[in-house]
This record gives structure tokens, C-alpha cells and sequence, in this order.
């Protein structure tokens, strides 16, 4: 009986039509909503920095033309494929090829290859002088650098990284100051001799490298200096980089903490002068490249790698602007 009741008065509460009145009109349908896509879909990157910074052109701001480089090793254990995608995504200027155990790193059609599809120019060549890529290409340190620098010649690059030789390398390491000196004079490629540290366990220092991990030391014509060596090696950046001088040729960026292991990462997040080595390197005209090589292996997800490498991208291109000097 409740029910009838209620059914009742829904009926009296409608409003009634007049014999001849025609059907009111249907109620217009509102649009559906369309339905989120696959999370599997390519999403955009977290943080595009194609356009150079957003920065205003202004006479007092400074902007040079340094190229900013992703190495191939930055993302590791991925592969040199996944790096040139990623460098033309996040709108990176070029790549370092680190010639290691992924054998597309030492295919120089395949590289190439992939430098056309993506549109990223291969800057720099780093030879295969760590401990895991010691018999990549070959056992020999010298035919290493010699394919290093015919790659770097063929590719476009005009930088071959190297490390100095290990200290058990003894011959290599004897001829080594000398040997890179000839190459350079052979070639308009520049070899750039990469500062290293002492390996640490404990309280102990084992001093791996020779002729020294303090490539300063000796006459190279170029070097490579790099933030996460500097802070694993406990020694003062600006003081390096001023012992290179004009000799400074590359820089791999990366942040470390000083403790001992080369931690390589994300500029800003330790302790090394990231900003200010760039703000100087924007002041005094360096004429090299700049490479993102850091490690991204903690990196929760590839979307959280990707987000990790636009924001070195960013850092670096902001601090690469400085102001212009007033005349």
C-alpha cells in the first residue's frame, strides 16, 4: 500500500500536457568523456627542455654555445638505442659513445644509423678503457685508441675520451705520455686524458692508475675533467681545472658526495661546484662539450630515469647562462 502511495504522487507531482500540445523536446546529450588511454601508451617526458631554457633574451644574459651531450653510459644497464632516444626526447644537443659491451657501441654503421634516425650527433667517442670492457674490440690498449679515434674520425666526433692505463698495464703505462702525444699530432680528433682518483677500502688507498691518477701531472695536450672523480679523489675542482687551464678540453658532469666510490649523480644532489664550474666555463669561453655522465641505475622506473635526465639537462643548460660582462 506504501508503494502505491508513493507511485501515486511521483504521477500528480509530473506536470501535465494539454490535448494538442505538442511532445516536449528530448533532452540534449551531453558529450561522454573519453576514456584515459592504455597506461602502456608513450607518454610525453616529465620535463622537455627542447627549447633551450625558458629565458628571456636579454643583453645582460650570456648564453653560449656549448653543446650539452648525454653519455650513452648514463643509462646504463640500458642500452647506446635507449640513450640516443632519450637525448632526442629530452632535446639534448649530441651523444658521448661509451664503447663498451653492447655491441651497437662498436658497430660504426649502427651508430651511425642511429645518429641519423634521431637526429643526434655523435660529439664524442669514449675508448673502451674500463675494467669491464677490457677485451672489447681487442686486449690491446693501443689498437683500443686507434679504433677509438678512426670511429671518432668516421662518426663526426671530434673528441676521444681516454683514462690513463692501469697500473699492472706496465708497458702501455711506460709508453703512454709519449704514445698519446704522437696520436694527437696524427689526427685533428683531440685525445682528452680523463682525471681519475685512488681506489679506497677502508683506510687503505691503492694507487691503480699510472703514471698517476693526477693526470695533471704530466704534458697531455687535452683533458677531460670530471666532477665525480674530483669529489671520489677528495680534492678541490677549481684548482684542477685551473692546473689544466687552456688545456681543459671536455667535462663530464656529475655531482659526488666524497665518499669512495664514484657515485656519479645528478648534478645538484651532492657536493661538487656543478653550478659555479658552470657559470665559469660560461664566463671564460670554453669551447668544449659538456656531458651528462651520470648514473641513473637507482632510478625507480624509465619514467623516473627520464625525469632524472631532464633534470641534469635543465641544471646544466641554466647555469650555463651568466651575465655578460658591461663594457
Amino acid at each position: 500500500m506504501e508503494q502505491d502511495d508513493q507511485a501515486q504522487e511521483r504521477a500528480e507531482a509530473r506536470p501535465r500536457r494539454r490535448a494538442g500540445q505538442p511532445d516536449p523536446a528530448p533532452r540534449p546529450r551531453l558529450p561522454r568523456t573519453p576514456r584515459r588511454k592504455a597506461a602502456t601508451q608513450r607518454r610525453d617526458p616529465l620535463l622537455r627542455t627542447t627549447d633551450r631554457l625558458v629565458l628571456p633574451a636579454h643583453p645582460a644574459l650570456h648564453v653560449p654555445d656549448t653543446k650539452v651531450a648525454l653519455s650513452t653510459a648514463s643509462v646504463y644497464p640500458d642500452n647506446t638505442a635507449i640513450a640516443f632516444e632519450l637525448a632526442a626526447r629530452l632535446g639534448y644537443d649530441g651523444v658521448e659513445v661509451m664503447v663498451w659491451n653492447d655491441p651497437v657501441s662498436q658497430d660504426l654503421d649502427a651508430l651511425r644509423a642511429l645518429s641519423e634516425k634521431h637526429r643526434m650527433p655523435i660529439l664524442a667517442v669514449h675508448a673502451p678503457c674500463l675494467l669491464i670492457t677490457q677485451r672489447v674490440w681487442t686486449t690491446d690498449p693501443w689498437t683500443k685508441l686507434k679504433r677509438a679515434r678512426a670511429a671518432a674520425e668516421t662518426l663526426g666526433a671530434d673528441t676521444v675520451v681516454v683514462h690513463p692505463p692501469f697500473r699492472w698495464q706496465r708497458q702501455y703505462a711506460r709508453e703512454f705520455v709519449q704514445g698519446i702525444d704522437r696520436m694527437a699530432g696524427e689526427t685533428a680528433v683531440r685525445f682528452a686524458v680523463e682525471n681519475m682518483y685512488p681506489w679506497r677500502y677502508k683506510d687503505r688507498e691503492v694507487l691503480a692508475y699510472a703514471p698517476g691518477w693526477e693526470v695533471t701531472e704530466e704534458a697531455y695536450r687535452h683533458f677531460t675533467v670530471d666532477l665525480s672523480h674530483v669529489a671520489t679523489s677528495r680534492i678541490d675542482a677549481f684548482a684542477l681545472v685551473d692546473r689544466m687551464g687552456e688545456r681543459l678540453a671536455h667535462v663530464h658532469l656529475a655531482d659526488g658526495s666524497g665518499s669512495g666510490k664514484d657515485e656519479h649523480l645528478i648534478p645538484g644532489r651532492g657536493k661538487q661546484p656543478c653550478a659555479e664550474l658552470l657559470e665559469r666555463l660560461a664566463r671564460t669561453g670554453f669551447e668544449g662539450h659538456v656531458v651528462l655522465e651520470v648514473n641513473t641505475r637507482r632510478s625507480g622506473s624509465p619514467a623516473e630515469r627520464e625525469a632524472d635526465l631532464a633534470e641534469a639537462l635543465a641544471f646544466t643548460r641554466l647555469h650555463l647562462a651568466t651575465g655578460s660582462r658591461v663594457p
